[in-house]
Parts: structure tokens; sequence; C-alpha cells
């Protein structure tokens, strides 16, 4: 039997409801926390769970907590996530066994920005484990995203030109580079269009500088990761850009000596580490939990 606890992580001004998985038997070996994607801030989302059913069978604690809330509809920001998140391992080792025991961060998607640069600012991080993590911008990883979704939705050039267009022209209002009235009125353009509820641009514009991170550039803190990093991608993936992605991280933690870097490929599925587009814990590919459970482990030998 595991035993499950209920706490709360106090970041800075804030309390978040959490949840720690502990093996049956004392001390556990080490511990994983995961992040969170942009969509979903819940610690109950599935494949949390399917972390919190599975490590601690093996000897491992795992902690999952909510996402703090954000005013609006923006984003939390990633420094104040990579806080939150550092909060926790802190937390994690005030618990039987943990003073000294490993702890690695596990994030997808979203998650896979803020886990790098919780383990850039504290030597606490003593691994990561990233799932579809973007070796590229926010506001690139969306160029990309949105013109994918438009693909896949079978929209044609036309479409995806106009809608490079408004990202363009979105970016550049919500840098501060572009006058309101102009960017809105594109918008009020094509808010008619079909695949406009695809262009993730709101109807009506927030103010500048509501999307903080959207220039955030991975590469920077990539380089300043020393531990060992294990990367889950796709077959394909329609959200980030996956090559790019991994020669970024490859060419980034190469300049900087980490050669810990171990790359896998999920054969079979997209951003999600799931089979024919599952979203539950019954989908998850057999060789994501194989390969994840085996890095673990190694990382957690004697």
């Amino acid at each position: 039997m595991m035993k499950e606890i209920m706490l709360n992580i106090v970041s800075e001004d804030v309390s978040l409801p959490a949840t720690l998985t502990l093996p049956e038997s004392l001390p556990p070996r080490g511990g994983v926390i995961p992040l969170h994607p942009a969509d979903d801030s819940s610690r109950n989302q599935f494949l949390f769970r399917h972390l919190a059913d599975l490590l601690p069978q093996h000897g491992i604690a795992v902690l999952r907590f909510d996402r703090r809330a954000t005013p609006g509809k923006g984003d939390v920001p990633l420094e104040a996530q990579a806080r939150d998140a550092l909060a926790a391992v802190q937390l994690l080792r005030t618990y039987e066994g943990m003073k000294d025991a490993p702890v690695g961060l596990w994030g997808f998607s979203q998650g896979a920005w803020a886990a790098p640069l919780a383990a850039s600012l504290s030597p606490d991080v003593a691994f990561l484990i990233l799932v579809s993590s973007s070796g590229v911008s926010p506001a690139k990883q969306m160029r990309y995203g949105t013109a994918e979704q438009l693909r896949r939705a079978g929209f044609d050039a036309e479409a995806l030109a106009e809608l490079a267009h408004l990202r363009a022209t979105y970016e550049e209002y919500l840098r501060g580079d572009a006058q309101r009235a102009s960017a809105q009125a594109l918008v009020d353009s094509l808010a008619q269009r079909p695949w406009f509820p695809l262009a993730y641009v709101r109807r009506d514009l927030p103010p500048p500088g509501a999307w903080e991170d959207m220039d955030f550039d991975p590469g920077t803190i990539l380089s300043q990761v020393r531990c060992p990093v294990l990367l889950f991608y796709g077959e394909d993936d329609e959200w980030i850009p996956i090559d790019e992605s991994v020669s970024v991280w490859r060419q980034t933690t190469a300049d900087a000596g980490n050669m810990a870097i171990t790359v896998v490929r999920l054969p079979g599925t997209s951003h999600f580490p799931t089979l024919h587009g599952g979203r539950d814990s019954d989908s998850i590919s057999p060789l994501y939990t194989d390969r994840l459970l085996d890095w673990i482990l190694a990382r957690l030998e004697p």
C-alpha cells in the first residue's frame, strides 16, 4: 500500500494544495515533482496520477500540487512556476529520508520550460524528465502550433498566410511595437474566418505586455542545466517543432559540457505520450512507462 498525505506548499505569497504519495517502505530512494502544461493546473491530471501510481511502487515519492492561479486569462509566469517548483523540492526534503535523496522535476509542455528554469536556479534539482519540451520561444512555438492546427484541419495556403500575418501582428502589438487600433482592426477583419478559433488570438486584445514570457529563450536556460535530462518526444507533434527542439537541447547542453542527455521518441504518440490520441492513463504508451522507470531507477542506484 502507498501512503498519501494532503498538505500545502507555501511559496512566497501563495499556498498551493498538494498531495504527497510515499512508498510503503521508507525511506524513499528519491522523489519526483511534476510541473503542469498550460491548459491544466490540477495535481489530479492523468499524467500526474500515472506518476503517483507508478513510482512509489519502486520506492520513489511523488509530490504533485495545484499550480497557482493567475488573474485574468494569462499564463502563470515561468519564473513563478520555477520558484514554486523549488519550494516543493524544499518541502519534500523535510520528509523522512528525503534530506539527501535525489529529487527531480518532471515537466510536460509548458512545464518543460519551467522545470529547466528551476534546475538552472538551484543544484537541488537532481534530474529532469521532460515530455514534449520546446526548444524555441513560446511565441515561435505558438506560430508553429497554430499553423499545424490549421494544416491538420485541412485549411489551405491562403488561410495559413492570413494566420501568419495575424500572429506576427499580435506579437508585435504585445511587445509594444504595433498600435492597438491597427492590431484590433486586423483581428476584427479575420474573426469570422472559420479557422480563427484555432489561431489562439483573443477577440478583444489584452494590454501590451500581457504575455510576459512570449520571448523566453530556452537555449539560454538549457545551457545552464547541469543535471541528467530525459527527453520524451512523440512520433510527431501538433504543438512543438520536435527536430528543432532536440537540436537546441543537444547543442546548448553539449556546449556547456553536459552530455547526460537522453532523447526517446515514442512511436504512435504526438504531443501527449499516449497512443491513438488518448487522454487517460489507459492510453499512455507502454514504452514511455518502461523507459521512464528504467531511467529513473538507474539515476537512483547506489
